[in-house]
């Protein structure tokens, strides 16, 4: 199924616009920690480099937006989520950078004068209790400019870093919703603000039709039915 037809598709179902406009505020999770100050070489960064909800949601001013890549590091759904996009009793699951490979996304430039505000707030959003490690990367710009960017990479140390399989992912992504709404669709949206930068995540629009599927079940133990359906057949 190709990109067009899915985005049409999920149009409706998919935008995620978070709460009304007059209450568009992030629900921040309260640290289990004493808060990170950021170091000196990240609080004078000008560039921050967006994976996931950041592309479509980044939440700070900043004077340019282009799309990049990012070596050494892949998008990969490794974060159990217990606010945004699911609950203590049933964690969703969100994106991180996991070790290896390289990812596309979306660098933005930090508008004069506003680097403490936006660094503190990406801070409060990414960071309350280390599920993710702050970290400056060599970035490569469309234009060829390479940049060093702030991201924020999945910490392997974390309780909440999760190595799951495609089905486990699958089911999370199905069932699981949060304060900022259905895990689903943060997986929708991340997926369509790739497409609309021309970027084939080929995995991740691989997950996102298997979504759309209206008989995509769960069995007991986690398999999907259709998958089930399908290897008995074999």
């Amino acid at each position: 199924m190709n990109s067009e037809r899915l985005i049409r598709e999920f149009d409706a179902l998919a935008h995620d616009s978070g709460p009304a406009d007059a209450d568009r505020r992030w629900v921040f999770e309260s640290p289990a920690e004493a808060p990170i100050e950021p170091e000196e070489s990240i609080r004078c960064t000008e560039w921050v480099f967006g994976y996931g909800s950041l592309i479509w949601d980044p939440g700070f001013d900043h004077t340019e937006s282009s799309l990049a890549r990012v070596h050494g590091w892949h998008r990969a759904f490794c974060i159990h989520s217990t606010v945004y996009r699911g609950t203590p009793t049933e964690p969703g699951i969100v994106l991180g950078l996991d070790r290896g490979g390289s990812a596309d996304g979306l660098a933005f430039r930090l508008a004069p004068g506003s680097q403490t505000q936006a660094i503190a707030y990406l801070y409060a959003r990414e960071m309350p209790n280390r599920v993710y490690e702050a970290r400056l990367v060599d970035t490569r710009l469309v234009d060829g400019r390479i940049v060093r960017a702030l991201t924020f990479v999945a910490n392997r140390q974390s309780a909440s870093y999760a190595r799951l399989s495609e089905t486990e992912v699958l089911q999370r992504l199905s069932r699981c919703r949060g304060k900022r709404g259905p895990n689903r669709d943060y997986a929708v949206n991340t997926w369509r603000a790739l497409a609309s930068l021309g970027v084939q995540d080929h995995r991740l629009g691989k997950m996102i039709a298997q979504l759309q599927q209206p008989e995509l079940e769960f069995t007991p133990n986690g398999a999907t039915a259709l998958g089930a359906a399908e290897s008995a057949a074999r």
